[in-house]
Parts: structure tokens; C-alpha cells; sequence
């Protein structure tokens, strides 16, 4: 779906990639991560979004919480991260960045609270009363105050299939007084997912049903504090610059690109958007079997954003092929195990071992079995790897070329 974008904006980058491969110092089986254009597109995403108010929280779980992709987001002026679940917030603090906001998606087990509460998020999310109660006890034994956002929802509201949970919106006076009267917690804001949702009909972005019961929330909110003091809106899904405005107008004061800081939204994919892309997964021919090349897998995990699709790569013995027309893959049964994937290049190109395998579908590293590699100056003379890590953000040895 954005092997052509690549091709087509970040070049370089495409041939960075097939450089290194070739001499050694990038994987087979990698999500490589342009780290230049991740910092530049995080720069212009994180200015505009101060222009309008809105605090920026990262999402890094789609890079493998790589610590070389987590100083580039925050070098570009993010001003932290959001932690999807405990193994995306270990790297973020291990690494000195902030920790925004915590357990939205996924919530604390019982057993990580006391890990969570010694990692002092920014906000943490909380779906239900026992939650509260967990957390209030981790946080309790160190003595501060925790900020807390409630999810929340209504008849309606959009999830998708095991997303479910929070407050319901005619449980929110009663959740908001138990909570600030339960130790160590004080109701800081709301928050739901998805907030937006690309439409494939229209080719858009828009608000779901969930946003009125947001704002439906706030009012309640506002009303059962009565201070006047400011509501948090945590408003996260499909999240780029273009989006921003809409953001802004329906309340939000927290927004959390992810796919956006590679250039990989829905509304990349159908647009020309001011993100330059800037992930690639990279993997090499393996062996021929009667003529048909595979390639190894380990990686092959496609963000199910759009309906089914044909799934082509670029196959190149050297950095000048990215010129050569793309090739069927067949992408490996989601049933199944992907070993490998395999190829389908016309009987006029001559595919070898070893050679360079390069997609361009909507990564989601951290639940494949991948590495993620860190490059910089791709757009020069010499690109470099900055790093390789494995998905829960571990440094690996570095390559020999």
C-alpha cells in the first residue's frame, strides 16, 4: 500500500536500505526506520500541534519502541510518550523520555501497578473502580498524587472487537467522586478510542460517535467538579497533521500520532500529506523452490486499517534496482506461520539469493518476531545504522558488513 509513496518521496531512504542489506548491515526480516525523516516529520507535527494548544504524546509501539526512533520523536519536539501497555513504557523510561500517559489501550495488570506507579506517568488511564483501587494502592506507597484520565463511553460508541471497556457516561459523577476520594488519585480528564476513523468511502477522516460522548463528558465533568479547572481530552486514532484542526475543534487537548510520524495513516496512503514516509520492512531472498523465490518472514503482520489488498515488493541485488518494477508477493495465511513469503517476478527478471526483498504496508512491530533498524543520512553518500533493537526496544549487536 506505500511501497509507491516510497518510491516515489523517500527514494533515498529505499536505497539507504537496499546499500546497507547488501553489505551486511541491516537484517533480513527488520522494520527499518528512517530516522531523519521521523525527527523532521515529529518537528513539523509537534508545531503545529503547539500552535493549537495540544499536548503530543508518541505512540511507539508501532517501531518496536526502538530507543534510536524514541530520541528522534523527542529530539522533534514531542512532548512524551504514550505507553500502550508496560512493555512500551520500560524502554520509554529507561531511555529519560516522558511518560505521558499510561494504560490506554491496555490496562495495568495487577501485578505491574506498583512497577507503573514508580514510573510516574503524566496520566494514567483507568477503565473501572478495582483499577482505581490498584492503582491507588501502588501509588499510595510513594506518596504523590496521580493524575488520572477515565475512559468512558455511551450506546453507540465505536470500538474495535476486544477494545471494549470503561465508564459509561451515566457512571461518570459517581466514578469522578469515587475516584478523588479514593487515595493518591485525582480525576485529571477523559479519554476514548478511536476518536477518528478513516473512511474508505469518502477518503477521509472523521469524528466517531465516541466524540460526543466526550464532549458530552466534559460538560458532566465540569458540572460534578464545579472549579472551573481545565478537563484533560485524550483523543487518540489516525492521528497527522491533517487532522489537527478537527482535533481542535472537537476539545481535544492530548493527541497521539503514531503511524502519523512515519507517514502511514489511512490518509497517507490516498494523499499528498506534509509526513514524508519513513518505514520500511526489509527482508531478503531466501532459496527457489521450482523456480519461485521466497523470502524469509517473521515481519509480515499488515495492519488489517484497509480491506484486503494485493501485497507487492521490490526486489533488488543493488541500490540502483529500486528503479525496477515491484513483484506479486503472496502474503502468508494470518493462519499460519509466516517463515517465509513467496514471489512472483516475471520470467524475464532473474531473482537470486540473497537478494534484497523491500514492502511498504502499515508496520506494527511489536507483535511480530522482527528487529527494527535505526538509519541516518540516508539522503546521503553514506547512510549509517544508528542501532538495531529487537521489538521490546533491546539494543542487538550491531552487524558486521
Amino acid at each position: 500500500m506505500f511501497l509507491r509513496t516510497l518510491l516515489t518521496r523517500n527514494r533515498p531512504f529505499v536505497e539507504a536500505a537496499i546499500r546497507l542489506h547488501q553489505e551486511g548491515s541491516i537484517p533480513a526480516n527488520s522494520y527499518v526506520l528512517d530516522l531523519d525523516t521521523i525527527e523532521a516529520n515529529t518537528r513539523h507535527f509537534s508545531t503545529e500541534a503547539h500552535r493549537r494548544g495540544l499536548t503530543v504524546y508518541a505512540m511507539s509501539k508501532q517501531l518496536g519502541r526502538a530507543g534510536g526512533a524514541l530520541d528522534a520523536i523527542t529530539r522533534g519536539g514531542a512532548d512524551g510518550y504514550v505507553a500502550v501497555d508496560m512493555a512500551c513504557a520500560r524502554p520509554i523510561v529507561a531511555g529519560g523520555h516522558t511518560l505521558g500517559n499510561l494504560g490506554h489501550l491496555v490496562q495495568m495488570a495487577r501485578g505491574e501497578t506498583r512497577e507503573a506507579a514508580g514510573m510516574a506517568p503524566e496520566y494514567w488511564t483507568i477503565f473501572s473502580r478495582t483499577k482505581a483501587s490498584e492503582a491507588s494502592r501502588a501509588v499510595a506507597r510513594l506518596g504523590r498524587t496521580q493524575d488520572v484520565l477515565l475512559r468512558i463511553w455511551n450506546e453507540g460508541d465505536v470500538f474495535y472487537p476486544g477494545h471494549e471497556g470503561g465508564f459509561h457516561i451515566d457512571e461518570l459523577p459517581a466514578a469522578i467522586a469515587f475516584l478523588n476520594r479514593t487515595a493518591g488519585l485525582r480525576f485529571a480528564g477523559l479519554t476514548t478510542f478511536p476518536a477518528l476513523l478513516y473512511d474508505k468511502e469518502t477518503r477521509k477522516v472523521s469524528a466517531t460517535p465516541n466524540v460526543e460522548t466526550l464532549a458530552r463528558g466534559v460538560e458532566v465533568a465540569a458540572g460534578t467538579l464545579g472549579d472551573g479547572g481545565r478537563i484533560e481530552v485524550n483523543a487518540p486514532g489516525t492521528t497527522s497533521t491533517a487532522v489537527l484542526d478537527l482535533l481542535a475543534d472537537i476539545g481535544a487537548t492530548q493527541v497521539e500520532p503514531g503511524h502519523g510520524l512515519t507517514g502511514s495513516t489511512p490518509l497517507h496512503a490516498v494523499e499528498e500529506l506534509p509526513e514524508q514516509p519513513a518505514a520500511l520492512y526489509l527482508t531478503e531472498v531466501a532459496h527457489l523452490h521450482q523456480g519461485v523465490p521466497l523470502c524469509f518472514g517473521g515481519g509480515f503482520y499488515v495492519d488489517p486499517v484497509f480491506d484486503p489488498y494485493g501485497t507487492r515488493a521490490l526486489v533488488a541485488a543493488a541500490p540502483e534496482d529500486a528503479s525496477t518494477e515491484p513483484v506479486p508477493l503472496d502474503m502468508p495465511d494470518p493462519a499460519g506461520i509466516d517463515y517465509y513469503a513467496r514471489l512472483h517476478p516475471p520470467s524475464s527478471r532473474t531473482v537470486e539469493e540473497g537478494d534484497t526483498v523491500i514492502c511498504g504496508f502499515r508496520v506494527q512491530a511489536f507483535v511480530t518476531r522482527a528487529s527494527v533498524v535505526g538509519v541516518t543520512g540516508a539522503r546521503t553518500a553514506a547512510p549509517v545504522v544508528a542501532g538495531i533493537w529487537n521489538t521490546l526496544g533491546d539494543p542487538m549487536p550491531a552487524r558486521e558488513g
